[in-house]
């Protein structure tokens, strides 16, 4: 009977960890499906309204501090929705003192896709996974952006450096 016992007890909690595990192992194999994708040459237009707002490469130009522009604003109304150019995993929700209320997006090649100035999110947290045209969240004129007109800066950086996304987006 101790080992019927012992062996329902094991069964069970091999049953329980290997359920709390599965979220992490399936997130685990999603990141490694995303290593080895090659990033698009060409990403659709993260603010897809109609008319689509039109694309300038802001890419590089003169900011405060003597820091350069790494990335491209995409001027539209306040609230217009954002989405995701690329299916991915949501690395980090949350707010910095320049881009405001922001969203990080890890892609293929691994790539990190930054939408920063929001307004507000979608219901998105760390962890969910988002495909390429996903709502992720809404324009607006957070952080540094304070007091002017609502936009989405939209970066991407790979390797650690900021890459110019504007030829991406204007291959669409």
């Amino acid at each position: 009977m101790k080992i019927l016992v012992r062996a329902l007890v094991i069964s069970a909690v091999a049953c329980a960890a290997a359920a709390a595990l599965r979220p992490a192992l399936e997130r685990a194999r999603f990141v490694y499906t995303l290593s080895v994708e090659q990033p698009p040459a060409a990403l659709p237009h993260p603010l897809p309204a109609r008319p689509a707002p039109r694309l300038v490469n802001s890419w590089g130009n003169p900011r405060t501090g003597g820091r350069r522009h790494e990335g491209i604003d995409i001027f539209a109304p306040k609230d217009t929705p954002v989405r995701s150019t690329t299916r991915g995993i949501v690395i980090s929700v949350g707010t910095n003192r320049l881009g405001g209320q922001t969203i990080w997006i890890l892609g293929p090649g691994l790539e990190r896709h930054y939408y920063a100035h929001l307004n507000r999110y979608a219901a998105l947290r760390a962890g969910d996974h988002v495909e390429a045209g996903q709502i992720i969240g809404y324009a607006g004129n957070t952080g540094n952006a304070r007091g002017g007109p609502p936009h989405l800066h939209y970066g991407i950086y790979s390797s650690g450096a900021a890459q110019n996304p504007y030829p991406r987006l204007s291959a669409d």
